[in-house]
């Protein structure tokens, strides 16, 4: 994401605890607090905002669907949509049915797919530009509970790739986090969101300098730009926590051996 994205609002978001740190970027923003939104391609649908550009049609979400509630995919035309069930079930077209963990990428191009959902459910909804060096243009849809945990270098923190792409670097995937993992400070290399869909932890950013940490529950989110350190010996792990993140251009991070 070069282009500079027109972020919500901060001054009306309420933090994880008290007096959580005060920070340019929208970290520990509990997804309950915010206001709904309009969504004009999916109506009917009960939305909470992340992150959006207007001028460009994109943006984060998350979205409750009510009771036999049904739209279409087609409704953003020639743009790519990222979808993960946190809840309930969704189908797209006649068959497919995504329930919790399931993952669909629906790039631009693709015919627009019915979405319906018989009993409700709950969702992280991304609607992306399409990059032009993007190599994956047909539908990606799997179940990320089918795929196995990886080890990284840290012990007691394991990933699942949903998508890589490796022509524009965009990476969607989950990270575990167990209790006693002891993180190192990680310099992130691209601007990333992130959602806790389980566990609970207290997470750690640098910032000026100092380490300013804040507890985390399911629904916790954060947008985290480039260049900026987090993680840390300050982290701590409360409740073994699983995030889904998405970054669109380079993919990873760099290790540095303070909070700078």
């Amino acid at each position: 994401m070069k282009r500079t994205i027109a972020l919500i609002s901060l001054l009306g978001l309420v933090a994880c605890s008290a007096s959580p740190p005060k920070l340019p970027y929208p970290a520990y923003v509990v997804t309950d607090s915010l206001s709904d939104v309009f969504l004009a391609e999916l109506p009917g649908v009960r939305a909470k905002r992340f992150n959006a550009d207007p001028s460009l049609r994109t943006g984060s979400y998350r979205i409750d669907l009510p009771i036999a509630w049904s739209g279409s995919s087609g409704a953003s035309p020639g743009l790519s949509i990222e979808i993960f069930v946190l809840a309930g079930q969704l189908t797209l077209g006649d068959d497919l049915v995504l329930n919790p963990g399931g993952y669909a990428f629906l790039p631009s191009g693709s015919l627009g797919f019915n979405l319906k959902s018989y009993d409700g459910a709950r969702i992280l909804y991304a609607v992306n530009q399409t990059h032009p060096e993007s190599m994956i243009r047909t539908p990606l849809i799997l179940d990320s509970r089918l795929i196995e945990w990886e080890p990284t270098d840290v012990d007691g923190v394991s990933q699942k790739i949903l998508r890589s792409d490796p022509g524009s670097g965009a990476l969607t995937w989950l990270t575990r986090l167990e209790p006693g993992a002891e993180l190192t400070w990680q310099l992130s290399l691209a601007n990333r969101e992130s959602y806790l869909v389980a566990g609970s932890l207290d997470y750690a950013e640098c910032f000026a300098g100092n380490a300013v940490s804040d507890a985390y529950l399911p629904g916790g989110y954060v947008y985290r730009p480039a260049d900026v350190v987090h993680g840390g010996p300050a982290t701590e792990i409360r409740r073994t926590a699983i995030w889904y993140s998405r970054e669109q251009s380079a993919i990873g991070t760099s290790t540095v051996a303070d909070c700078l």
